[in-house]
């Protein structure tokens, strides 16, 4: 099993920026890539920006294209999710994933970190 624990939501202003962190643990070997989804009130949770552990070709959803960035520390075992420029519409609660390589989708899930953008 791998336990996934964020950290780092909270309350900025339009314009500003946070930094998300995840931390994995458990059976982390089995980890092939790392993610960041997020659910917004009343919609559907959605994906926003992917990484796998050779650290290639990370992936983002248009809307955070050139705003966010996401990174991840191998040795650590923790991913992270710099969010500038941030806008009223990334209000939500965001969740780290994992998944294996054999996997389809995401097999492991944190809790969720609220981040709220105020205008």
């Amino acid at each position: 099993q791998v336990q996934l624990v964020e950290s780092g939501g909270g309350l900025v202003q339009a314009g500003g920026s946070l930094r998300l962190s995840c931390a994995a643990s458990g059976r982390t070997s089995s980890i092939y890539a790392m993610g960041w989804f997020r659910q917004a009130p009343g919609k559907e949770r959605d994906f926003v920006a992917s990484i796998t552990n050779s650290l290639s070709s990370p992936y983002y959803t248009d809307s955070v294209k050139g705003r966010f960035t996401i990174s991840r520390d191998n040795a650590k075992n923790t991913v992270y999710l710099q969010m500038n420029s941030l806008k009223p519409e990334d209000t939500a609660v965001y969740y780290c994933a994992a998944k294996r390589l054999d996997s389809y989708e995401c097999d492991y899930w944190g809790q969720g970190t609220q981040v709220t953008v105020s205008s």
